[in-house]
């Protein structure tokens, strides 16, 4: 049993999957509900600090490297345009309350890792950060583990 847990806190941390596949990887488990979910936010959340303060500078340093610098200019302009939708849709003002929603949205693109860039282009705080992604993550969890269980248990899959 701890080593399923495990395999669902190592898949929510992984960048592009994060918790969004963790969740229904957990429901297919059949693991607890609230346990599997506790342990894909917290999985998912270990890496934001991690992201905030030090993926900016890997990107920059390495966008002009011959090998990975046409992925890190992508990574680059995906958090640039995200920060830069966020603040067109809701000012300076709003950001908190878009971040949590756009991380907390289910769709791809939008989880934890990119909102997070899109947080250390503006300059919007750890504490903030933090806070808004952690609620947009536990929205995207409850969002995940709800869409998961109904087709388990309703249409057998």
């Amino acid at each position: 049993m701890l080593r399923k847990y495990l395999v669902v806190f190592f898949v929510s941390m992984v960048p592009l999957v994060e918790l969004r596949g963790a969740v229904p990887m957990a429901a297919a488990m059949d693991l607890d509900y609230w346990t599997s979910l506790l342990v894909c936010v917290i999985g998912n959340m270990l890496p934001v600090p991690i992201i905030y303060f030090f993926a900016r500078k890997v990107l920059l340093w390495g966008a002009d490297k011959k090998y990975i610098g046409k992925f890190f200019r992508f990574c680059l302009e995906k958090g640039e345009r995200g920060g830069r939708k966020l603040v067109a849709r809701t000012g300076r003002g709003g950001l908190f309350v878009a971040l949590m929603l756009f991380v907390g949205i289910p769709i791809p693109g939008t989880g934890a890792w990119t909102g997070t860039l899109a947080a250390s282009f503006l300059n919007m705080g750890i504490r903030s950060t933090a806070g808004a992604v952690s609620l947009g993550v536990i929205i995207a969890g409850i969002i995940m583990g709800v869409g998961s269980h109904t087709a388990l248990h309703v249409f057998g899959l």
